[in-house]
């Protein structure tokens, strides 16, 4: 029987996990779920911090050209190939949306700030992949299944900046703005 892929990501701003966020990785670990995970500062390496100290070892450290910038518990690394004229937010997106691809569902945390985390979300559902989101400003859990659920949770609970709002389909974005019309 294949192992479930998780797919976990948060913004660089948020350097520590809340007890809600170990309650979740907890049962993660104890359901024994490979664990897809980046190697940036932030969110990435506190979770890799978090998998460390337990010791886990179903985990596999995602990094664009294969330079992990961090890999605490010295896990296999998955090389994702970038294009040498790809930089910026484009650079780290390729290895997101590799991510997203081998995920069977994603474990987002998010402060309703971080264009890689709500890009992230996008791309998991595009794949039709659910999304489990810890949404840290109220530090409760959410589930997504489809684009309709994140745009619900988004008329409810976000105000989104302009740099959010064009990570959207333009199908979503014009059911958001429609929304906060009426």
């Amino acid at each position: 029987m294949r192992s479930l892929k998780v797919f976990i990501a948060g913004p660089r701003a948020i350097k520590e996990l809340d007890e809600n966020i170990n309650i979740k990785l907890k049962s993660i670990c104890e359901k024994n779920y490979d664990i897809l995970v980046g190697d940036a500062d932030g969110i990435d390496s506190s979770i890799q911090r978090f998998l460390q100290l337990k010791s886990y070892r179903n985990v596999t450290v995602f990094a664009s050209k294969g330079i992990a910038r961090n890999n605490y518990g010295d896990w296999e690394i998955e090389t994702v190939k970038v294009d040498d004229n790809v930089t910026g937010f484009d650079f780290y997106a390729q290895k997101d949306l590799e991510m997203a691809k081998r995920a069977n569902i994603g474990f987002m945390i998010w402060n309703g700030k971080s264009k890689g985390t709500f890009n992230n979300m996008i791309n998991l559902l595009n794949l039709e992949k659910e999304v489990i989101l810890y949404y840290t400003p109220n530090q409760k859990f959410y589930q997504f299944k489809t684009m309709k659920d994140l745009n619900n949770f988004l008329n409810m609970n976000v105000k989104l900046d302009s740099k959010l709002k064009k990570l959207l389909p333009k199908r979503d974005v014009n059911q958001f703005v429609q929304a906060c019309l009426f």
